[in-house]
């Protein structure tokens, strides 16, 4: 359980309440740093300072390589190159991610979902591992179907979630499934990168409804959106706009998106927004106009009362409680390795038992292999083992099998915990040639290049399309591309 000192709130998720504790998250002077050359290093973020509270639904907004996903993806922790400067605090105690991670979810852009199991079971599977190992299953299971219900999941709960595009859910219900998945896990802080990519009008509201009734329950959540339309726009309390990684408005959104309107319009140069013209893409489109004005928005907003005033409350935010204490939590996992075998294998057994023509084909396969194998060995040493009346060839075949599962299964252990997650993965992606070109790769290297399968497949697909071409190509400004196809 949560070690906070202070009291826990109850907020309802549907029909059924279970115990969260709001939480706010404070950041100041946040910096971040990635390699651009071997000596030079970018910088991504620029002295960010703001918060996010309980209760209050904030978008993250910019025009494409503003940093609002970036900046996301440094508070959550899941950017694990680069250097960050900063601080960034939970309840005004410096986050440790380990805790952070109990306590949040994370909604990716892309849904990925087990196609085979169902709307209701992906929910169970999360909240069987991430939810407190005292909470009884009665509870988790009532948990469930208070979320189904807040993410209006519940009419299909029963539904195969199926492949994208292909079959199952739509990309809405996808991305609703997404949100419901995170939300019963029953964190306090919730981050969703761009929930309404993809979708119409009509699917995007629907997933802001969902969000905003998140919201509503006293959670902190925070989207990160691209040109949204009116009424999305408007269902979020306040916005962080952001530009070449700085921050140029930060605040509350104001009824009909006034307080956000009034603030640009109040800078010299800005053209008034005109009737029923989008506040979300007129405020883009005005943020591009620096060049034209000679003006630095940043500095602007640095310069502004509404900076003051936000730097004020994240820095009372960056100070604990008096009757606060940080998070703690006795395990590093919410549910012993036990139950998290049991989960694991209940998952995948329905997969399995959902999928028959992958056991299908697998089964045609091994019956075509032991039918080559008979045709060719047939009559073979028959009377071998016959001779001394010992054994038969059936009882020795199974004596032979049986004790070769044991060491087989050792080390197929064995590889899996020490070789697969360390190597293989990663190999992939540098020895085929498609990151690192094969002329490139160091000498000592290059047998690795030359046994992975997915090296010759990448050479054939090139070879086919580009096979014809002796030349070097110029890529754009990045120089001449790493490999170079001879005929």
């Amino acid at each position: 359980m949560i070690n906070n000192g202070m009291k826990q709130t109850k907020k309802t998720l549907g029909k059924f309440i279970l115990p969260f504790k709001p939480l706010t998250m404070s950041f100041q002077e946040i910096n971040y740093y990635v390699d651009a050359t071997k000596e030079t290093k970018l910088q991504l973020l620029h002295g960010v300072t703001g918060s996010f509270r309980p209760g209050v639904l904030t978008a993250l907004m910019g025009l494409s390589g503003a940093g609002k996903t970036t900046l996301m993806d440094v508070l959550c922790g899941r950017k694990t190159g680069g250097i960050i400067e900063g601080e960034i605090r939970i309840n005004g105690y410096f986050k440790a991610q380990e805790t952070f991670a109990r306590i949040s979810g994370y909604c990716e852009q892309t849904d990925i979902h087990s196609p085979h199991i169902t709307v209701e079971e992906s929910l169970i599977f999360s909240a069987w591992l991430r939810l407190p190992s005292e909470i009884d299953s009665n509870t988790r299971t009532n948990f469930v179907n208070g979320v189904l219900e807040i993410i209006e999941l519940d009419g299909i709960k029963d539904a195969i979630v199926g492949l994208p595009g292909i079959s199952g859910l739509s990309t809405e219900q996808r991305k609703r499934l997404t949100i419901a998945v995170e939300l019963v896990s029953n964190p306090a802080i919730i981050f969703m990168d761009e929930p309404t990519s993809g979708l119409d009008a009509r699917a995007a509201a629907i997933v802001i409804r969902a969000i905003k009734n998140i919201s509503t329950t006293g959670r902190t959540v925070v989207c990160t959106i691209h040109q949204p339309g009116i009424d999305i726009f408007e269902t979020f309390d306040e916005v962080v706009l952001m530009k070449s990684g700085k921050l140029i408005y930060s605040g509350i959104l104001g009824k009909h998106s006034t307080a956000i309107i009034d603030y640009f319009e109040g800078i010299s140069g800005i053209p008034s927004i005109k009737d029923n013209q989008n506040p979300a893409t007129w405020m883009l489109q005005v943020s591009t106009m620096e060049m034209e004005l000679g003006i630095d928005f940043s500095n602007l907003f640095k310069d502004s009362l509404m900076y003051g005033k936000n730097l004020e409350v994240s820095r009372e935010l960056s100070i604990p409680k008096p009757d606060a204490t940080d998070l703690n939590f006795p395990t590093h996992f919410a549910q012993n390795s036990w139950v998290q075998f049991k989960t694991c294998l209940w998952k995948k057994h329905l997969s399995y038992w959902r999928s028959p023509s992958y056991t299908m084909y697998r089964l045609i396969y091994i019956t075509l292999l032991s039918i080559t194998a008979a045709a060719v060995f047939w009559q073979k040493g028959t009377n071998l083992e016959k001779f001394a009346g010992m054994y038969s060839s059936w009882t020795h075949s199974f004596a032979q099998m049986t004790i070769e599962m044991p060491y087989s299964f050792t080390q197929a252990v064995i590889f899996m915990i020490i070789g697969y997650p360390a190597t293989l993965y990663l190999n992939l992606i540098l020895f085929t040639g498609f990151v690192i070109p094969g002329e490139q790769i160091p000498k000592w290297w290059i047998w690795l290049y030359y046994i992975m399968p997915s090296s010759w497949i990448l050479n054939g697909l090139f070879t086919s399309q580009y096979g014809d071409i002796k030349k070097e190509i110029m890529i754009f400004d990045m120089g001449i591309i790493g490999f170079v196809v001879k005929g």
